[in-house]
């Protein structure tokens, strides 16, 4: 069941921040502001754009790419600011007067060649792909039509291993999601950070680093409370961003896991669930 604008302000703490520079609201982007087909509402557009003309740190927080990032700051009109790609491993300046409208901040790299090879010895059929930073991705073989954006150029699988990454991505059409997760838990995966999606779906990061890891390092520069703080998101790599927030809300498409590590739960985003959290914000 959705959420109302009245029962998100009754769980904002008394000294919380109106909408404006003091506030920072982290936003997932599938699953919470576009459905499983890629379609943004026009309510949830608006309710983004009420936060951003209201002065809010909108920060768009999510596992893709930088190429596919950069659509939806676009059509949300976010034009200034930061945003999180690769589940906190890259971090986007915005600024209309940069060439291109942003600049890469940060990046966080890691050797994947010990975590590639392990994967490779319990699924020598799946495909693996790494990051190609602002171009697209590196891979054994092409993945299925539209699960990864930007260039896909297919290389060998020693060429993945022999440079640092800033994001590493396992793909097992074959098997069922239930089966995957039983296999990344099997297999121990050590030195990074990892989180599995809702098929049979892997992301690798660097160890330590995600979305709240981020989150947090640009709530420092740009001077926000800890406490001055929202996320919404419906996965599994939302868990830290979640808990992290001072009010973290899943959307009602998440598991159980995920559900419990946040503050309220709101409608899935077929029903415009993050509509009511982001207009409880912005006071009338």
């Amino acid at each position: 069941m959705t959420l109302t604008v009245d029962a998100v302000r009754d769980h904002l703490p008394a000294a919380f921040p109106e909408a404006g520079p003091d506030l920072l609201v982290a936003l997932d982007i599938d699953g919470t502001l576009i459905d499983h087909e890629e379609r943004m509402t026009t309510a949830v557009r608006q309710a983004v754009g009420r936060l951003r003309d209201a002065g809010a740190r909108v920060i768009l927080s999510t596992g893709r790419s930088l190429s596919a990032v950069l659509p939806i700051l676009e059509e949300l009109d976010l034009r200034e600011g930061w945003a999180v790609c690769s589940n906190g491993a890259v971090c986007l300046r915005l600024d209309p007067a940069l060439e291109g409208g942003y600049e890469i901040s940060d990046v966080v790299t890691f050797d994947p060649e010990p975590a590639l090879r392990l994967l490779r010895e319990e699924l020598p059929d799946g495909l693996f792909a790494v990051e190609d930073l602002g171009r697209g991705f590196k891979v054994t073989a092409p993945f299925p039509l539209g699960e990864l954006s930007g260039e896909m150029t297919v290389v060998d699988f020693e060429e993945l291993c022999a440079a640092p990454a800033s994001r590493v991505t396992l793909r097992a059409p074959h098997l069922s999601a239930e089966d995957f997760h039983a296999l990344v838990e099997r297999v121990g995966l050590h030195g990074v950070s990892y989180a599995v999606g809702w098929t049979a779906w892997l992301d690798l990061a660097p160890d330590g680093v995600t979305k709240a890891s981020a989150l947090d390092m640009l709530r420092e520069r740009t001077g926000v409370a800890p406490g001055a703080t929202v996320a919404v998101g419906d996965g599994r790599n939302d868990i830290e961003m979640l808990r992290w927030a001072g009010l973290g809300v899943a959307m009602g498409g998440a598991d159980e896991v995920t559900r419990a590590a946040a503050d309220l739960v709101t409608g899935p985003v077929e029903e415009d669930g993050a509509v009511p959290v982001l207009s409880a914000l912005v006071r009338a």
